[in-house]
């Protein structure tokens, strides 16, 4: 029995000389824990970031009336499901729901065309999208043909007959979307196809291009990407399917532009120093107004 009760007290001591062992075992296996838990909540706010399409409204893209009426905002914020311009509002993925509504600094543009002459080689114009920073749309009007119309092209623009004969006249719509797109930041995909359609400039350094722009280009071995395949593979969303809406390119071309808004800029800054830090104003130079040519004016 002492000799049992000798072996107790050996044990008792070497499990009290290895408590503190033990305890930083604990210690160890709870910052561990604890680090774990850290990275998780990261990762679940970056998965969270990732997964919002849209930030809040920034003031910078805002107007600056509607900046000091921030009453007004809230209201539009509020009344933006019921702009039927949005295409399935509430499951589109393009556009940020229950977002501001009118419009910002930068706006996204897409057109429709219709053929005219021999064949309907040449095109025209029979509509024309807005959509704000957010996607909402913000302008979307069917134009009335200038010229007999041989190919409506419907398969692919969408528009029938009954779209554009009482649409709107071809000048009030330029002097509108003039009117809208001066001193603002123009996002769209191959936009010279649109300002020939509708007889404007506008400033090369205020536009961002989705079919130009060269990080984009690069995933195609250099080639011009078309908007659908642009926006299945950085948005995971499918467009054109069947007949096109310049409301959801419009849309498209806005996200992709957002989705890479600060490289994109970033880009566009050091493109404005040369390699001494001088500024370069070359671009500057070949830049052309915003104007209304004066045969449609």
């Amino acid at each position: 029995m002492p000799k049992a009760k000798q072996v107790a007290d050996k044990n008792w001591k070497e499990l009290l000389l290895k408590q503190p062992e033990l305890k930083n075992t604990k210690e160890k296996s709870r910052k561990r824990k604890t680090e774990l838990e850290v990275i998780e909540d990261v990762m679940g706010k970056r998965t969270e970031k990732a997964t919002v399409w849209f930030d809040d409204v920034d003031d910078i893209y805002l107007e600056n009336d509607i900046k000091k009426d921030k009453e007004e905002a809230e209201m539009d914020r509020t009344h933006s499901n019921n702009n039927n311009n949005n295409i399935n509002d509430n499951v589109n993925p393009l556009v940020k729901q229950k977002s501001f509504t009118g419009l910002t600094r930068i706006i996204a543009m897409d057109c429709e065309m219709v053929g005219v002459g021999e064949g309907g080689s040449e095109s025209i114009l029979a509509r024309v999208s807005l959509v704000n920073r957010f996607g909402q749309c913000i302008y979307d009007k069917y134009v009335k043909p200038t010229e007999p119309v041989t190919d409506y092209r419907t398969f692919v623009s969408g528009i029938r007959p009954s779209d554009i004969e009482n649409g709107e006249d071809f000048k009030v719509v330029q002097k509108e979307v003039y009117d809208i797109l001066k001193n603002r930041t123009l996002v769209g995909h191959a936009l010279r196809n649109d300002f020939q359609v509708l007889y404007l400039e506008h400033p090369r350094r205020m536009i961002r291009d989705t079919s130009v722009y060269k990080p984009f280009k690069r995933m195609f071995n250099g080639n011009t990407p078309s908007l659908r395949r642009l926006t299945e593979r950085l948005l995971g969303v499918g467009i054109q399917s069947n007949e096109h809406s310049s409301v959801q390119d419009a849309q498209a071309a806005m996200r992709l532009y957002t989705m890479h808004r600060k490289e994109w800029e970033d880009s566009i800054g050091k493109k404005k120093f040369d390699v001494k830090g001088k500024r370069n104003s070359t671009n500057h130079k070949t830049d052309k107004p915003n104007k209304i040519p004066k045969t449609f004016g």
